[in-house]
């Protein structure tokens, strides 16, 4: 996914009834207008304390974009070339639509001043042929890849941590229980306005009858994320957290949850299954904030309060 210096936003489409074509065209379209520079009074500008750049990493059976930022090189500052940076493996949200460049605000700043080495995964958006499962495999292969190779990517593999926004921080929290299941220790997972449940019970929870409709996620959204992330006959539960069967021994929590969003007893649901399970959880949230606030600085003005207590969790988790 490549910046762009200028592009309009597409209107929203009628997602009951969007066809496959209308779907990709809509997603190219809203994808160039959330890399442009137009975009960037929303979206926030980058750190100017972090370089930021794409990388394509050699994956099984496919190659993956990933955006990499780092500490910059600065006169006074050896982090940009120390070679046991913590590490940050993200997620960007959107489901059928996103990109990694929508989070450059959270993500840059992150690389600057915990400091860390953050890797943003472009991974496969939902779509006809392209399941909720093939995008939960990128987070994960992205993440086992960085590590094994911990050396050349100049990272610490023992202050490892995953961050995931909607349905990244889904994807973030499958990633954490296949860490615990290759023994791979992750410090910290840090889950924002998390959408953990694309199974029938998906729409039961109070807040999508309390929050049906917002200019960042609305109920026909909602639905056609969950037609395009499990095929039919597949099996919903196996890609839903909320229903994961062990929570035990995960990597420490911060679920963060603006309460205005249809999603918000997602979030709320699986912090208590954390620590029902004993994983230790913080549940973190912000009255009157809106669903994916964190990438809206321009707008939400939480986010930069929400950015700053994620910065501090994952300085003390990823701390030496």
């Amino acid at each position: 996914m490549s910046e762009t210096a200028t592009a309009a936003r597409p209107l929203e489409p009628d997602f009951s009834a969007i066809t496959t074509e209308e779907l990709r065209a809509y997603r190219d379209a809203e994808n160039r207008f959330r890399a442009s520079s137009t975009a960037r009074t929303i979206l926030g500008e980058p750190d100017p304390g972090a370089a930021v750049h794409w990388q394509q990493i050699a994956l099984p059976h496919r190659d993956l974009p990933v955006r990499v930022y780092r500490p910059a090189p600065t006169e006074d500052d050896e982090a940009a070339c120390r070679t046991d940076l913590p590490l940050v493996v993200h997620v960007h949200g959107g489901g059928f639509v996103g990109t990694a460049v929508q989070c450059d605000w959270t993500n840059s700043h992150l690389a600057a001043h915990l400091p860390a080495l953050v890797v943003s995964v472009e991974h496969r958006l939902l779509a006809p042929g392209s399941p909720l499962s093939d995008a939960a495999d990128d987070g994960w292969d992205v993440l086992d890849h960085v590590v094994r190779q911990a050396a050349q990517w100049g990272v610490d593999p023992a202050r490892t941590a995953v961050f995931g926004e909607s349905c990244g921080a889904l994807i973030s929290a499958l990633t954490a229980v296949r860490a615990r299941e290759a023994g791979l220790e992750l410090k910290a997972q840090v889950l924002v306005n998390p959408a953990v449940d694309v199974t029938g019970t998906m729409f039961d929870h109070p807040s999508i009858a309390e929050y049906p409709y917002s200019p960042t996620l609305s109920l026909p959204q909602l639905r056609l994320i969950q037609r395009l992330a499990v095929p039919p006959g597949g099996d919903a539960g196996a890609v839903s957290p909320l229903y994961a069967d062990d929570l035990s021994g995960l990597a420490p929590a911060l679920v963060v949850v603006p309460t205005h969003d249809a999603v918000a007893d997602h979030g709320r649901r699986y912090a208590e299954r954390l620590r029902t399970a004993r994983t230790p959880v913080r549940l973190s949230e912000y009255p009157g904030a809106r669903h994916a606030f964190l990438t809206l600085p321009g707008l939400e003005p939480q986010a930069a309060a929400a950015r700053a207590e994620i910065l501090q969790f994952l300085r003390a988790a990823l701390a030496r």
